[in-house]
C-alpha cells in the first residue's frame, strides 16, 4: 500500500496499482484483505501462546481491545491530519470534513472482533475453536449476502449492486456517518459499518490458517492442507461472484472467499519457499517492512499529507518535487511510478535504520 498509495501522479498510474472501478478485481484489491488474513493468522500464534501459559481470557480480551482502541484512534488521527493541528478554521473544518471510517479503523475493528471469537471458543473441552469459527464465517457470509441481495433499502427498494449507492451498505453508511464518508464515494464509504461484517470473516480465515501452524501436524502435510483449502477458496469465491459480484468497495462474501483462497495459497506458498526451505535471506527487506508495519503506515500518511499541505510558489511541496525528480526527464507513468518506488526505498532506509537499532514500535 506504501506503493500504491503514493504514486507522483494520480493521472499517470498503472492499472494494477489501482483499484477496480466497482465489479472485478485487481492486485491492488488483494493488499487489504491479505493484510486482515495475516492479522488473523497471528491470533493462534500470539493469544494461543499465552494462553497455553496460564494467562487468562478475560485479561487478553483487554488487550485486545486495547490494542483495537489504539489502531481506530490513529486511524482517526491519520484522516483528520492536518486539519486537526493546521490551518485556518481547522476545528470548524475537522468537523466538516474527518472521515470517521478507514483502513485502520477496520483493521482495530476486525482484530478485535476475531480475537474475541477465537477466546471465547479457544480450549472449551480442549477442542479446537475450527468447528465454531467456520460456522461464524458462513454466517457473516451467508449473511451479508442475504442483507446486501434481500432486504429493501429504504427510499430505494431493490438493492442495485450495480450502483454505488443503492444498497444497504450505502444507505447505513449514509445514515450513520452523514457527510464522513470518504470524499471520493460520498454515498457509501469502502470501510463502511455493514460492510465490516464479511471482512471480519476475511480476518477468521486467516485464524483457521493460524490454527495449521499451531496444529502437530507435520510442516509438509500443513502446506498440502493450506493449498488445497485455498484453492477450494479461490473456486468457491468465483463461483459465488457470478450470482454476488467481487467488489472490494462492498467487500461482498465472494470477494471475501475468493481473496482469502489465493492469501491461503500465498502463505502455504512462502512456508514452503521462506521456512521449509530456508531461504530466509531473500525476505529480509520485507521482515524489515513487516516488523514496523503500523509505524511506515502511519508514518507514510503523514508525510504524505505534509507534503501536500505546505506549498512553494502555489505548487504542493510533493509536486515540486514530484516535477523536479521524476516527471521533467521521464515519461509520465514511469515517472509516477518512479516517485513512488522511490517513497519505498526511502523509507525502507529509515526502517533499515531503526531496525538495525533494535527500535520496533508496537501496540
Amino acid at each position: 500500500m506504501i506503493l500504491v498509495n503514493n504514486p507522483g501522479s494520480w493521472n499517470t498510474v498503472y492499472a494494477p496499482l489501482l483499484h477496480a472501478e466497482w465489479h472485478g478485481w485487481t492486485p491492488t484489491d488483494l493488499i487489504f484483505p491479505f493484510f486482515l488474513f495475516i492479522v488473523g493468522v497471528v491470533i493462534p500464534l500470539a493469544l494461543g501462546g499465552r494462553l497455553a501459559r496460564g494467562e487468562g481470557r478475560r485479561a487478553l480480551l483487554v488487550r485486545a481491545t486495547r490494542r483495537a482502541l489504539i489502531l481506530v484512534g490513529l486511524g482517526l488521527f491519520l484522516s483528520g491530519f492536518p486539519f486537526a493541528l493546521f490551518g485556518p478554521r481547522t476545528f470548524e473544518r475537522l468537523l466538516e470534513t474527518w472521515r470517521f471510517p478507514g483502513v485502520l479503523q477496520r483493521i482495530g475493528l476486525c482484530y478485535f472482533a476475531a480475537s474475541a471469537i477465537y477466546l471465547g471458543w479457544s480450549g472449551r473441552d480442549r477442542r479446537s475453536p475450527g468447528t465454531a469459527i467456520k460456522l461464524w464465517i458462513a454466517g457473516l457470509l451467508v449473511g451479508y449476502w442475504l442483507l446486501m441481495t434481500v432486504v429493501p433499502v429504504p427510499g430505494v427498494g431493490a438493492p442495485d449492486l450495480a450502483s454505488k449507492g443503492d444498497h444497504l451498505a450505502g444507505w447505513i453508511d449514509r445514515q450513520l456517518f452523514g457527510s464522513h464518508l470518504w470524499v471520493s464515494a460520498k454515498v457509501y464509504d469502502p470501510e463502511g459499518l455493514l460492510s465490516t461484517l464479511p471482512a471480519v470473516a476475511t480476518t477468521l480465515f486467516g485464524v483457521l490458517a493460524g490454527l495449521a501452524f499451531v496444529s502437530r501436524r507435520p510442516p509438509l502435510e500443513r502446506v498440502s492442507r493450506l493449498f488445497v483449502s485455498g484453492t477450494l477458496l479461490v473456486v468457491l469465491g468465483y463461483l459465488w461472484g457470478l450470482v454476488f459480484p467481487l467488489n472490494k468497495a462492498l467487500w461482498t462474501s465472494s470477494y471475501a472467499a475468493f481473496t482469502a483462497g489465493i492469501a491461503t495459497c500465498a502463505l502455504a506458498l512462502c512456508y514452503w519457499f521462506f521456512d521449509l526451505g530456508k531461504h530466509r535471506a531473500i525476505a529480509r527487506p520485507f521482515v524489515i517492512y513487516g516488523v514496523n508495519a503500523i509505524t511506515v503506515f502511519v508514518g507514510s500518511g503523514l508525510l504524505a499529507k505534509t507534503l501536500i499541505y505546505l506549498r512553494l510558489s502555489e505548487r504542493s511541496l510533493q509536486s515540486v518535487l514530484y516535477q523536479g525528480l521524476f516527471a521533467s526527464w521521464l515519461p509520465p507513468h514511469i515517472a509516477s511510478l518512479g516517485y513512488a518506488v522511490a517513497w519505498v526505498l526511502g523509507w525502507f532506509v529509515i526502517l533499515a535504520w531503526m531496525d538495525r537499532r533494535g527500535v520496533y514500535l508496537k501496540i
